[in-house]
């Protein structure tokens, strides 16, 4: 896709759009001439050299990657005119597009009804499905994995309600146990389960959760804000199937939040939040006198907790989903490349005699560690290889790391001595699918690191 020209084309259809309204002068306070633009610009371009290569698949680091050219138009397109999905007064196309939106987001994790918009943000999208968890359920605990992110006890205490961590399984997931002794208790009013933790990708067992939350009464959300996305690869004729019973039993939940600016290919700010129930729409019920008034129509800011939202984030992601739907043939196939990457990259790693697996992929994060006989060393170890590799400006490599504990090391390599309370495991996202075809050369690239690493121990 030539992004340039299609942006170009993007500005001149506005622009048409524009000159339907009749010619003005631009008042002489917003003018600037090309000149100071070029110069400005330029200083811009410089400053935004001070990135990661976020775009290049040799950047495994963190969950960021650019949007989708498609993205970028759609965006830009709209920018323009710079409607607010708040009211449909302030941007009546984005916002019959945001609807659609919803609607396919809905379908796609198998919600016959539903009600939603997209936020700003997943943490914003979590905050609205606790937020109507506390009006269902007043003076209930929330219970989420302690592995979940921690934006679930950040907004529990936003919302006035007890949070309650509940402890992560050997493979990442929450302790069913656990959980059943948590609400054992009567006092759990909602169970958050994360398809996709940030951490380790890791997949609760929704298909489990559900009865057992159910039998105790209490609500259940999903935080499909990482992996949502993932849903694809577990519907008939994916590309990569994975296992079926968590995500089919998504569609028994009474939310769930999913954040396309991370799978969904888009620009930051976008995540969305669905309900189940449109009843849930009780809970937002607000007056503005002065905002809803062209249509009779419901408008996205009289079931949102947020006021001013870009409509071009509603037209971004119309545009991308045009082009690549929410299918296992359409999204679904770039999720898939990126999985097998994940797939493929821990098998290499477990016959690698200087990295260890610390835990199988479910979706496309994988984990490993430098092979060292402690945890204090595994951790200088693996500091180093992220560091050095980030510094080599001839070939560098950009990874992460995630802090574990000597238990949760233990559980997955208990060859290694605990001498400290817990380490850093060396962790990369493979979001980007060309990072499919890079792969070769990025285990050789850590690899290279993590020899280096043992050598100067």
């Amino acid at each position: 896709m030539d992004l340039a020209r299609w942006l170009g084309e993007a500005v001149s259809s506005i622009e048409r759009w524009k000159r339907e309204y009749g010619a003005f002068d631009v008042h002489p306070s917003l003018q600037v001439s090309d000149e100071r633009v070029g110069e400005a610009l330029g200083r811009l371009a410089g400053r935004l050299r001070d990135n990661y290569p976020f775009f290049h698949p040799r950047y495994a680091g963190q969950m960021l990657k650019p949007p989708h050219p498609a993205a970028i138009v759609g965006y830009v397109a709209a920018m323009q005119i710079n409607p607010n999905n708040h009211a449909l007064d302030g941007g009546p196309a984005t916002a019959d597009m945001e609807k659609e939106l919803v609607s396919r987001l809905a379908t796609m994790f198998g919600y016959r009804e539903h009600l939603g918009h997209l936020t700003s943000s997943g943490t914003i999208a979590n905050l609205e499905a606790l937020f109507v968890a506390r009006e269902t359920h007043p003076g209930k605990a929330v219970a989420f994995s302690a592995a979940s992110h921690y934006t679930h006890a950040r907004m529990c205490g936003l919302l006035g309600m007890e949070g309650r961590p509940v402890p992560a399984d050997g493979a990442g997931r929450m302790d069913l146990d656990a959980l059943a002794d948590q609400l054992s208790t009567g006092e759990i009013g909602t169970v958050v389960a994360t398809t996709g933790t940030t951490g380790l990708g890791a997949v609760d067992q929704v298909h489990e959760i559900v009865p057992l939350a159910r039998r105790h009464g209490a609500r259940v959300h999903v935080d499909a804000a990482y992996g949502g996305f993932f849903t694809l690869l577990a519907a008939e004729g994916s590309p990569e199937p994975i296992d079926p019973l968590p995500w089919r039993a998504v569609a028994e939940a009474d939310s769930i939040v999913v954040d396309p600016h991370k799978h969904g290919l888009q620009p930051y700010g976008c995540g969305a939040v669905l309900f189940r129930d449109p009843a849930a729409g009780r809970f937002y019920v607000h007056d503005s006198p002065y905002t809803y008034f062209t249509s009779d129509e419901l408008h996205l800011g009289e079931i949102s907790l947020e006021c001013s939202r870009a409509g071009a984030a509603a037209a971004a992601l119309w545009l991308t989903f045009e082009l690549l739907p929410p299918t296992p043939e359409g999204l679904g196939r770039v999720l898939a490349a990126g999985r097998r990457a994940a797939v493929r990259w821990a098998e290499l790693i477990e016959s690698s005699r200087v990295l260890e697996l610390y835990q199988r992929p479910e979706l496309d994060i994988v984990a490993c560690y430098p092979a060292e006989p402690t945890l204090s060393a595994v951790d200088a170890a693996a500091r180093r290889v992220m560091e050095e590799g980030m510094r080599d400006p001839a070939d560098p490599v950009f990874l992460s790391v995630l802090r574990v504990s000597a238990d949760e090391m233990a559980r997955r390599a208990p060859h290694v001595i605990a001498d400290a309370d817990g380490t850093r495991v060396l962790r990369s996202v493979l979001m980007k699918p060309e990072e499919e075809t890079y792969l070769g050369t990025l285990h050789a690239r850590v690899e290279s690191l993590a020899r280096e690493a043992l050598s100067a121990a």
